[in-house]
């Protein structure tokens, strides 16, 4: 591994975003913000039917339409090539090879492109095509009855075990056996999901809104089977991804409209087709079952879940792995299975897996102190692992307890009693609780370049993508340190994949994977400074690749982890619930920049608050789509719904990482719906199982505190 540089001081102090000012005067410009000439625009049509096949498109009578250029379906669009393996190991999903037959897996499944000179035509007129559809039986019945589940393994095994599972229940003074449910959710980030197209000297040219250039370069090669030289993807600037913006449809149509029409091709997805085209988070069953002796040391653990996919494409939402990193027992079992229905395929959102995982298995945690009569956190504590409870492999650096003790301490825990529905504010009941957090901390392969300027500043050159987490500046300040120079003569140029290969936004191991990059070609080119030989006018360049160091990292389990607070106000007359107050402690590796870094973290922790008492999606079983696919009717937390929160890290530095880093883009969010529902049992004595934590739902369960 590469010695850590010697570091000057940038990182680890705040520091406004390089890029701040040119995005509140608007000189930073989005994807669908790019002008071009000549630039016609594209309309995806959404088929209304939720199975079957398409009987015809009547493309005649849109074609006569003012300003129309061309409708693209299943019967006009060029073919293209969905048999490979995606830069991320995986085949890609049929969604994106587009118009390729007349098949209807799901309602929302996009059927035709209309492109026409102006976006307001291209709208018209795909409001106006008519498709007929030849209808088949749906079935998008998600319960725990279902019979044809099956495990999957995704990014890790299905099904871990270890021990006499059944031996060791039995043996157990004490048992937990709960089922939990999440809903589905939307990771809608501002900026939707745009892409232009077009053909620049026999090389094919994408500007695109992604949280990967040379991830969506690759994957468009491979489908258009083109040489990868002749393929350029470029995204500068990301309102929001959160794990939605990969390859999607719309890139695939803007480039299919842009080869046949040989002029620059616009398609942006609106709000009402992101819910059906950009993935979601899949609802999840899960149930949890705990065995401890009275002291509350766990003897077996068993975590699964159930999660749905479509029927074209396997994607497994994992929450049940998040056990596997967290509490040690005897006796281990984790699985993860999934159902096939006729839906769009899920896809990773923030904290995949660990999210709505954290809330079965913290909830269970805090259900199993209750019956031993133990402080939540001290049943914690009595069962931190040594070891990967799992793998057996050591642990990187595991500083939780550490979180909890500085947690409690300012959170003011110790005064807490523990007996439910005894605190009153009025109408309101008031209640507390607690939850752990984890996430894995990665890294992936990346390159860099830097180059020494004649000017005596330094230009970084890496196929990263800021996607609003403040990377870019958190790259300036590393490549300052690494370079012994100010971050004012530091450039940092992302977003283009002809950069490079580079790790993408995704996994919190954006930063840290193109940190390490960044630290490797700094450490070459301060070697080449210092040989004297002066600098060129076309300056000094060097490059690096990180592929053989992170591949001989040592096998460790890696982890950011972190500890959860709130306090909350249930009305038990209306059902209403308010968190108050929160606090997340968070050991995450070094932190490159706190003012960045602060804002993630209390980012996840608001989408907590959203996760816990409000998202929700519904799916009517007659149309096979969403009631309310939009804002309006898919509700998040405002302003009004966000109290004061507070989040702080301990010193916690990677000691594999060049730079010490960990990653902190999910961490937030783990954990923190858990610590509410934990709250709000407090307050009333009621477990709540299932998210969200509605009003309704709390007045049909009452408040049962006299029973607790």
């Amino acid at each position: 591994m590469t010695a850590p540089t010697a570091l000057r001081g940038a990182v680890g102090t705040a520091h406004a975003r390089v890029e701040g000012r040119d995005k509140v005067t608007g000189a930073a410009r989005y994807a669908a913000e790019i002008p071009f000439a000549e630039l016609a625009h594209g309309w995806l049509v959404l088929s209304t039917a939720a199975r079957g096949r398409i009987r015809s498109v009547e493309a005649g009578p849109v074609l006569d339409m003012p300003g129309v250029l061309t409708v693209l379906h299943h019967g006009t669009a060029p073919r293209v090539d969905s048999e490979y393996i995606g830069m991320l190991g995986v085949p890609p999903d049929p969604s994106v090879a587009l118009f390729q037959n007349d098949r209807v897996p799901h309602a929302g499944w996009p059927v035709a492109l209309v492109v026409a000179e102006t976006s307001e035509q291209a709208r018209e007129a795909a409001e106006a095509l008519v498709v007929h559809y030849e209808e088949e039986p749906h079935d998008i019945g998600f319960d725990a009855g279902r019979t044809d589940a099956y495990p999957v393994d995704g990014h890790m095994p299905a099904v871990t075990e270890k021990g006499d599972l059944a031996a060791r229940l039995a043996e157990s003074a004490v048992v937990v056996d709960a089922e939990y449910t999440t809903p589905e959710e939307h990771h809608n980030p501002m900026e939707p999901h745009a892409a232009t197209a077009r053909w620049d000297g026999g090389r094919l040219d994408v500007v695109d809104s992604n949280q990967g250039s040379t991830w969506v370069a690759d994957e468009l090669c491979k489908l258009f089977s083109l040489d990868p030289a002749s393929v350029r993807v470029r995204s500068e600037h990301v309102g929001g991804g959160f794990g939605s913006k990969g390859v999607r449809a719309h890139q695939v149509a803007a480039v299919m409209a842009a080869t046949l029409l040989q002029r620059p091709v616009r398609v942006v997805l609106t709000r009402r087709q992101m819910f059906s085209l950009a993935g979601y988070r899949s609802p999840t069953i899960q149930r949890v079952r705990l065995g401890a002796d009275p002291d509350g040391r766990l003897r077996a653990l068993e975590h699964e879940s159930l999660s749905l996919t479509s029927t074209v494409y396997e994607f497994v939402e994992p929450s049940a792995g998040v056990a596997r990193a967290m509490y040690d027992a005897d006796a281990h079992r984790t699985a993860n299975q999934v159902v096939r229905l006729d839906v769009p395929t899920p896809t990773w959102m923030r904290a995949p897996g660990e999210a709505p995982g954290s809330f079965a298995l913290e909830s269970a945690l805090d259900e199993l102190a209750e019956k031993c009569r133990i402080d939540p956190i001290a049943l914690r504590v009595r069962n931190e692992p040594g070891t990967g409870p799992v793998s057996g492999l050591p642990f990187s650096s595991r500083n939780l307890v550490a979180c909890f003790e500085e947690g409690a301490r300012r959170f003011g825990w110790a005064d807490r009693d523990p007996r439910p529905g005894l605190r009153r504010d009025g109408r309101w009941l008031l209640g507390t609780g607690t939850a752990a957090a984890s996430f894995p901390a990665g890294a992936g392969p990346s390159t860099a370049a830097l180059t020494a300027e004649a000017d005596g500043s330094f230009t970084v050159r890496i196929a990263a993508s800021d996607i609003g987490t403040g990377a870019r500046t958190a790259l300036t300040l590393i490549a300052a340190d690494a370079l012994e120079t100010a971050p004012e003569r530091v450039r940092v140029r992302i977003g283009d994949s002809d950069f490079g290969p580079a790790m993408i936004a995704g996994g919190s191991m954006g930063t840290r994977s193109w940190a390490w990059a960044i630290t490797v070609a700094a450490g070459e080119l301060r070697e080449r400074l210092a040989a004297g030989n002066g600098i060129p006018p076309e300056g000094v360049t060097v490059r690096s690749d990180t592929t053989a160091a992170i591949g001989a990292l040592a096998q460790k389990e890696r982890h950011s982890f972190g500890a959860q607070f709130a306090e909350v106000a249930v009305d038990a007359g209306t059902g209403e619930v308010r968190v108050r107050r929160m606090l997340g402690i968070f050991a995450a590796g070094r932190i490159v920049n706190p003012l960045t870094a602060r804002g993630q973290l209390v980012g996840g922790m608001t989408w907590g608050i959203s996760m816990a008492l409000h998202e929700e999606a519904v799916r009517d079983r007659v149309s096979g789509g969403h009631v309310g696919a939009d804002l309006a009717g898919y509700h998040v937390a405002s302003h009004a719904d966000v109290p004061h929160i507070e989040a702080d890290w301990i010193d916690d530095p990677d000691p594999d990482d060049p730079v010490g880093i960990k990653g902190i883009g999910e961490i937030g969010i783990v954990g923190a719906a858990a610590a509410i529902a934990n709250a709000v049992r407090h307050a009333t004595g009621v477990r709540h199982r299932s998210l969200p934590i509605r009003p309704d739902r709390v007045l049909a369960a009452g408040t049962g505190a006299q029973d607790a």
